[in-house]
């Protein structure tokens, strides 16, 4: 029950992101209210996959942080984990897997000229965008720690989403969240 109680969660707070994204042009995703950018550049051998890295602020009552983490360590190495594909239905309007591609690419670029891991910050929603035309994907840490991920893992999720969350799956994008519900991944149209 806690499972279903979490995952929905999960989905719906990924529905909020896809309803709130707009459909065309260079976007700024919207991950929550008050939302602050923190960074902004371009990645890949070409550089002309934006990076934009975002966090939200924390209401002085989400501060407390899960009792099963306190003596764990302030960092989490989340490479490898596993998550669960679901595809946004109904059919049309989903990003190019050639476009989504081309993201993947400049992951795994990055991943053998920068480093295999990247980090992103602690609290919930703290976001990294990767955009490239009509795919726009992003990871979204939902624990209260920094985590770790590995890009070549993140270029393999969105190179599965893209083309499998299509019209022809009656979807049009889709998301993979972790199974212990740490991050999920989101690929959809720009």
């Amino acid at each position: 029950m806690k499972l279903i109680a979490t995952l929905t969660f999960a989905l719906t707070s990924a529905a909020v992101l896809v309803a709130a994204a707009p459909t065309t042009g260079d976007v700024t995703p919207y991950i929550c209210p008050d939302q602050v950018l923190v960074s902004e550049t371009y990645i890949g051998e070409d550089k002309h996959v934006k990076l934009q890295t975002f966090t939200c602020p924390l209401a002085t009552e989400s501060k407390v942080m899960p009792a099963k983490r306190d003596l764990e360590s302030r960092q989490t190495n989340v490479c490898g984990n596993t998550c669960q594909t679901f595809c946004f239905p109904p059919s049309g309007g989903g990003p190019n897997p050639n476009d989504c591609h081309v993201i993947a690419n400049a992951l795994r670029f990055d991943s053998q000229n920068i480093g295999a891991l990247f980090e992103i910050g602690s609290g919930t929603n703290n976001t990294v965008a990767l955009q490239y035309s009509s795919c726009l994907s992003f990871y979204v840490n939902q624990d209260p720690f920094d985590q770790l991920y590995c890009r070549t893992a993140w270029a393999g999720v969105i190179d599965w989403v893209a083309p499998n969350c299509q019209a022809t799956q009656n979807a049009h994008g889709g998301l993979c969240v972790a199974t212990d519900q740490q991050f999920f991944i989101q690929v959809q149209h720009s």
